[in-house]
């Protein structure tokens, strides 16, 4: 549930409520009794945690271990038939 900040201008004070987003807004300040207003605020970031979120855990191969890299063949211009460029 999203927390949402509110101010009153009579008296000054700021304040948090964690609400539904369906949920009515407050009307009323707790300190005073008078109208409040909802402060628009920046929140924090979204914090993604776990396997699966980076580039490095996806490069599994089957069996659930990570794949092994082979090495680029070299660009000899021999069209593949030196032993560099053969993958031998």
């Amino acid at each position: 549930m999203p927390t949402y900040e509110y101010a009153c201008d009579a008296c000054g004070n700021g304040f948090e409520v964690v609400q539904k987003m369906a949920d009515e807004p407050v009307k009323t300040c707790p300190k005073c009794g008078k109208a409040v207003r909802r402060v628009l605020s920046g929140g924090i970031g979204i914090s993604f945690r776990g396997s699966g979120f980076y580039v490095t855990d996806s490069g599994t191969a089957s069996g659930g271990t990570k794949a092994e890299k082979k090495p680029a063949p070299a660009a000899c211009g021999s069209g593949g038939s030196c032993p560099g460029c053969s993958g031998a």
